[in-house]
């Protein structure tokens, strides 16, 4: 258990701490369910670990001694073993209006279509988790409070909008169960470089009321809505699971070399 959760610690530390720019600087709301995570793949998993964790002691105290490496395999297979456990597939609803590219081993995802004249783009950023609300009930049982925590489930997106004449329209976006926010908007030109800070207007919740719902109708008609987002939100999560596999695999690879 102890190595499990070392390989955890392991996988935060490795994994990037931004995606990939394709713009100014975002800011995203922090929070995510842990039913939509990694906390959720830990709970299916324990029942597994529990099976290998006699035969990973007796490993270690007998006259085998295994070497180091040999013994990090073995943990490492065990692991992938209970990661390979079968995963709701999430099918994609019909009418979904984008492309989906799933590039195996990184973080992100890339939604592409065409409307009209012009080239929309979607970057989706995996779930982060919040920390959970434990509340202790009148028999002094410890109760995790999800659904009404002040950090509700999120999942981040950088909206792209190009036309013919080269300028991109921005749109920074946080999306929750049934809703959508708009966190920043910006205009870019073609050749907009990483080293500069295009302005991004005020805050999105000071512009005027109806100039905010005409740019929520907006993104709607191209796609960018709660229907599309609430899809995003499993996949991405059983993309997490893929990558853990893949994750897991890749150093067992690396350890057998």
């Amino acid at each position: 258990m102890a190595f499990s959760s070392l390989l955890r610690r392991a996988s935060a530390s490795v994994l990037p701490l931004a995606i990939r720019s394709v713009g100014s600087q975002r800011t995203f709301h922090s929070a995510i369910s842990a039913v939509l995570s990694v906390e959720k793949r830990n709970l299916r998993y324990e029942a597994c670990r529990q099976v290998f964790a006699p035969f990973f002691r007796f490993s270690t105290s007998t006259g085998a001694k295994l070497s180091a490496d040999e013994n990090l395999i073995r943990v490492l297979e065990s692991e992938i073993d209970c990661a390979e456990q079968p995963n709701d597939v999430e099918d994609i609803p019909n009418g979904f209006p984008f492309e989906i590219q799933d590039n195996p081993g990184e973080r992100t995802i890339l939604l592409k279509r065409k409307y009209q004249d012009e080239t929309i783009k979607v970057e989706v950023d995996e779930p982060s988790i919040p920390d959970e609300d434990v509340q202790e009930d009148d028999d002094g049982d410890q109760d995790k409070n999800v659904e009404d925590s002040d950090n509700p489930a999120s999942l981040p997106l950088v909206v792209s909008i190009t036309k013919g004449n080269g300028q991109i329209l921005e749109f920074g976006i946080t999306a929750y169960p049934d809703e959508i926010t708009i966190d920043t908007l910006s205009v870019k030109d073609s050749e907009y470089s990483e080293d500069q800070l295009a302005y991004e207007g005020p805050d999105f919740c000071d512009l005027d009321e109806n100039l905010q719902k005409a740019f929520h109708k907006y993104l709607e008609i191209r796609g960018i809505k709660p229907s599309t987002t609430n899809f995003l939100f499993e996949y991405m999560r059983n993309k997490d699971n893929k990558e853990y596999l893949l994750w897991l695999k890749n150093l067992k690879s690396f350890m057998e070399r």
